[in-house]
């Protein structure tokens, strides 16, 4: 069962001890959310496995029982989720604006209820994070809407109309947006320029087993041959590739011996590559990646002696969400790296707090930052300011000398789940007060 969070929650680490062991990843939050919303399609029981315990995950699921949604947990990372008695199509305003996944609920209820009221979503504080593409995907569709103060109006009358739909970004949300709509369309859609990560091909293959058409998953053009309806179907979340990397840095950092069962090889294709240009080896034992102890952790430069470079890319580049963990690794490696974060102009302002731990950034911009390492790192007393940069300073205080202080972990809490108890379980010394 998940441990809420309260708003003072705190860790408390002392650092300098190797972290390591044996561990299985939990499930990807960013496919069981938009997995839960597609439920709503299905007529009957749909199941999900493998559902990590967040809170970001507890408070879709709360949005939905609050629409009349019937949902159970069977066993602790399953749930049967049935909408078949859907009665409202305004989810709670304080919880929807908690999560940027609330408006993920868009297309799933106009296409039952032909209605969709959503306050502006909530989510990671990290810059400007736009609707404007999915906005324009339903539209494409046959949504009509209308922003009216702080709400979005949306309204579809009849089913949504199958078309031909060119994303202006590949953008992970907004693409299985446009996917849950066309799946139950009138005749055929096309997604042109579609994200590909693998919790898009998750959510695709979901809805596939529910009888949905869709071909292309895995490429950037989906071909979607819209249905009437939708059945129940099971379907296994897969394992956060995010959560794989961030416990592959934590391992690197501190000296420990990591293996990490169960993952899928080919979801981490370039997370591998980047972190060996950081001077982390990890090795494929079937499902099983292992992170050696004790590492030399090295820079590779790139041909000629140049500075090299880690920069975010849609997939299959190096997801965005990796960058601080990319980011915070480089600290403690030989040489020199430059961090350049494309998507959002606020994630790498968190480098203020690794500055007040002793580590030799330059912070050219927004979105660049020059990273000179190896650096002794000291406890300090710091705040997360967001799910990701919080994993990334919870990596720094773990190998940093003495104690370490991080308030504000109810963001963590978000996207990793009891983060606190399974790094203990791996050697840490960490403690929620």
């Amino acid at each position: 069962m998940a441990r809420a969070a309260a708003a003072g929650d705190r860790f408390v680490i002392d650092g300098g001890h190797p972290v390591g062991g044996t561990v299985t990843p939990s499930g990807n939050k960013n496919e069981a959310l938009p997995l839960l919303a597609a439920s709503l399609l299905g007529s009957g029981s749909v199941t999900i496995e493998n559902v990590p315990r967040i809170r970001d995950v507890e408070t879709l699921i709360e949005l939905l029982r609050g629409l009349g949604v019937q949902i159970d947990w069977a066993g602790d990372h399953a749930v049967a989720v049935d909408a078949s008695r859907l009665r409202d199509s305004r989810p709670d305003v304080a919880l929807a604006s908690e999560i940027r996944g609330s408006f993920l609920l868009a297309a799933p209820l106009l296409a039952r209820s032909g209605l969709a009221v959503l306050p502006r979503p909530g989510g990671d504080k990290i810059g400007r994070r736009r609707l404007d593409t999915h906005l324009l995907a339903l539209r494409q569709l046959g949504a009509r809407i209308a922003l009216e103060d702080t709400y979005y109006h949306l309204k579809l009358d009849g089913r949504f109309r199958g078309a031909e739909v060119f994303l202006d970004e590949a953008s992970v949300t907004a693409t299985e947006t446009a996917v849950m709509a066309a799946a139950v369309a009138e005749g055929r859609t096309q997604i042109l320029n579609a994200a590909s990560e693998p919790h898009v091909q998750g959510l695709c293959h979901a809805l596939n087993a529910m009888g949905a058409r869709i071909a292309g998953i895995g490429g950037n053009v989906l071909d979607i041959d819209g249905v009437a309806r939708l059945q129940p179907a099971r379907h296994r979340v897969a394992p956060d590739h995010i959560e794989i990397g961030s416990l592959v840095a934590v391992a690197a950092m501190t000296g420990g011996e990591l293996r990490l069962q169960d993952v899928v090889p080919d979801h981490l294709r370039m997370i591998r590559i980047v972190f060996a240009r950081l001077g982390v080896e990890t090795l494929l034992e079937g499902t099983t990646l292992r992170v050696p102890a004790a590492q030399k952790r090295v820079i590779v430069s790139d041909i000629e002696g140049a500075i090299p470079k880690v920069d975010d890319a849609p997939w299959p580049g190096f997801p965005a969400d990796l960058t601080p963990l990319a980011l915070v690794l480089a600290t403690q490696s030989e040489g020199t790296v430059l961090i350049h974060e494309k998507l959002f102009e606020s994630r790498l302002f968190f480098v203020d707090s690794l500055i007040a731990m002793g580590a030799r950034i330059v912070l050219c911009d927004p979105h660049r930052a020059v990273v000179i390492g190896p650096s002794r790192l000291h406890g300090a007393t710091i705040v997360s300011p967001d799910i990701r940069a919080g994993m990334a300073l919870i990596a720094a205080a773990l190998c940093a000398q003495g104690r370490s202080v991080i308030h504000n972990v109810r963001q963590v809490d978000r996207g990793y789940e009891r983060v606190d108890d399974r790094l203990r379980g791996l050697g840490a010394r960490i403690v929620r007060e």
